[in-house]
């Protein structure tokens, strides 16, 4: 097992929180795992985007370069520069809420998840990264639910436990989405 993700958005909106998250459940999972950040200037508001590797084998480099598996997009500017980065028949995740544009590529499998709308009906924007998450969980397989959930708890810790049920929700709505885009596919 081999999956090369890019999480990639505007800083703010989660996105090395998902990958760290990522990273993490592989971990606890006995897995093989690099986790690569990279910041645009401005942090909050510019670009970020991490590399998360995951392997049942040794990872010889944290770098994706035109060989990802997976693009999670949580905006435009990410989808039109990272969508290049996947592979043929890779999958390009993209949140439909704040992207109206059509994926630049018709060469991958392209869901739309409308993340923001999403994570406002769960309760906080600052769950869409949970809706991607949950999405690229249900339509990879790569990690569990019930595992990602014990990452959080742990990531959290006691003082911010509270947090963990509606992320939990935000997971599962964001799962659910998927399936029924994977199902009308």
């Amino acid at each position: 097992m081999l999956e090369k993700s890019i999480c990639a958005g505007f800083g703010g909106q989660g996105v090395m929180s998902m990958g760290r998250l990522m990273a993490y459940t592989a971990m606890y999972r006995d897995l093989e795992v690099s986790w690569l950040p990279s910041y645009g200037p401005e942090m909050r508001g510019g670009t970020a985007n991490c590399h998360v590797i995951i392997s049942d084998t040794l990872i010889g480099s944290p770098v994706i370069a035109h060989d990802a598996t997976s693009v999670l997009a949580l905006n435009l500017p990410s989808m039109e520069k990272f969508a290049g980065e996947l592979v043929e028949g890779g999958l390009l995740i993209f949140n439909s809420s704040l992207i109206e544009k059509a994926p630049p590529r018709n060469d991958v499998r392209a869901v739309a998840v409308p993340a923001n709308a999403i994570a406002s009906e769960v309760g906080t924007l600052k769950a869409a990264n949970m809706v991607m998450l949950g999405a690229w969980l249900q339509l990879t397989g790569v990690l569990a639910l019930e595992d990602v959930v014990l990452a959080l708890k742990k990531v959290f810790g006691p003082s911010k436990e509270h947090f963990v049920p509606m992320n939990e929700t935000a997971l599962t709505r964001g799962m659910e989405a998927a399936a029924a885009v994977a199902s009308t596919v």
